[in-house]
């Protein structure tokens, strides 16, 4: 039977064993930091010159110009590509998009008992910046996902950079941009590309904010630029948890487990359940099925090192570990989903029943699949539209509702010391 790691809520020591299976190891963040630290100054300083002899250097390339990293003829790749795929795109966008919309917020005002107005005002971002990852996969959902919300908040300028390794990019994700009204691609990838969209380079337009996944590196340069423009998340390894009534077929619950375990060897991937031999059951349906995945050692090794079953007394406490974990992906497989949903708090999606396996969730459903991760859903959203739009505050005081504002703000003023603000107060409370 394969082995993977078996936790019980019922053992003394399960709230230790918990936080350990939960923990990641950061030992490398700090050399990283540093590369990162230099990359983004070089960039910073020297701009083109440098974004080129970084991505000559990491992408195995030999590009002779800045100009040249921009790809402008992407508007053509959906035809270049398989007629099915580029269906099921075109489907997925129109589906992303639907969702989105429902986010869309409106400016609002009132006016209050003195006739002062209040309100909010919301404006899309001018310029955000998409990246897409390139090199072990092509991730065309990737391009959806972050660019769609953007699109339909109004953002003015989307510039999508991904990485080239040997100059070449997936046509699948030229594809996807342009099948998401990207305005401008460029080929580079890497902490450099983070720096260019940050500062800007003669060639790479400096950007208002930065979305999408990527390496460590990116990571730590999305980081480091934050507070010069806006970053959706720091996003850490992919995870799922599955509840499980014991009820859905366990080959199922062992490929939707595998779904994340592929993504790379640190995705963490936690069976909880409340009967033990339906552990068991999954962990032999895992045994049987891992030598057909393409990428089993990748699987085999997330599994062994980050996976868990974890052993429950009842869905109520399947409840309480999921808030816990606070998952980037929640599966509900059980009888009746719409009874556990109050009793979750925090999660980034819900995938309610046995018949909703988190990969719809992944391509086509329309939900955001760009999620908090390493319990950050405690406290952070769903990539969304509102990611892409500010909000401003207005005032707009009438005579009356100066004077009366006035009193209390000279009040409030000369107590901290303030008598500037206290006075500028005052002299529309006179009027």
């Amino acid at each position: 039977m394969f082995a993977i790691r078996r936790l019980s809520s019922a053992e003394p020591n399960f709230d230790d064993s918990l936080k350990r299976l939960l923990a990641m190891d950061a030992g490398a963040g700090a050399s990283v930091r540093r590369v990162v630290e230099e990359i983004i100054a070089d960039v910073r300083e020297r701009g083109d010159i440098a974004l080129l002899e970084y991505t000559n250097r990491f992408d195995r390339r030999a590009v002779t110009s800045a100009a040249l990293l921009e790809i402008t003829d992407f508007a053509a790749y959906p035809s270049r590509i398989d007629a099915q795929v580029e269906f099921a795109l075109r489907a997925a966008a129109t589906r992303i998009r639907d969702y989105h919309e429902h986010q869309k917020q409106n400016s609002w005002r009132y006016t209050d008992a003195h006739g002062t107005i209040l309100g909010q005002l919301l404006t899309p971002l001018e310029t955000v910046g998409v990246y897409v990852p390139g090199g072990k996969a092509a991730y065309p959902s990737s391009v959806l996902m972050n660019v769609l919300p953007a699109k339909v908040a109004g953002v003015e300028q989307i510039v999508m950079v991904v990485p080239a390794p040997g100059g070449i990019v997936e046509p699948v994700v030229l594809a996807a941009a342009a099948i998401a009204q990207v305005d401008r691609v460029f080929s580079i990838g890497g902490a450099q590309a983070i720096a260019a969209l940050a500062y800007g380079t003669a060639t790479i337009p400096a950007v208002d904010k930065i979305v999408g996944p990527g390496n460590s590196y990116v990571a730590s340069a999305k980081a480091q630029v934050f507070g010069k423009v806006g970053i959706d998340m720091i996003a850490g390894p992919s995870e799922i948890l599955i509840i499980c009534d014991g009820a859905t077929d366990p080959d199922w619950i062992a490929m939707d487990l595998f779904a994340q375990a592929e993504h790379d060897e640190e995705a963490q991937a936690i069976l909880v359940a409340t009967k033990p031999a339906f552990l068991d059951t999954v962990a032999t349906s895992i045994e049987r099925l891992l030598p057909s995945l393409e990428r089993a050692p990748i699987v085999a090794q997330s599994l062994a090192a980050r996976g868990a079953f974890i052993l429950v007394r009842d869905l109520q406490e399947a409840a309480a570990v999921a808030n816990r974990v606070a998952p980037e992906h929640l599966e509900l497989s059980i009888a009746d989903p719409e009874a556990l949903l109050p009793h979750i708090r925090h999660a980034g999606a819900i995938f309610m029943g046995r018949f909703t396996p988190e990969a719809l969730g992944d391509y086509c459903a329309g939900p955001n699949h760009v999620l908090p991760t390493a319990g950050a859903a405690r406290f952070s959203s769903p990539l969304g539209v509102y990611d892409f739009q500010k909000r401003t505050s207005l005032i707009g005081c009438s005579v009356a509702g100066a004077s009366a504002l006035s009193a209390l703000a000279s009040t409030l003023a000369r107590e901290e010391g303030l008598t500037a603000h206290a006075r500028s107060a005052e002299y529309r409370r006179s009027l």
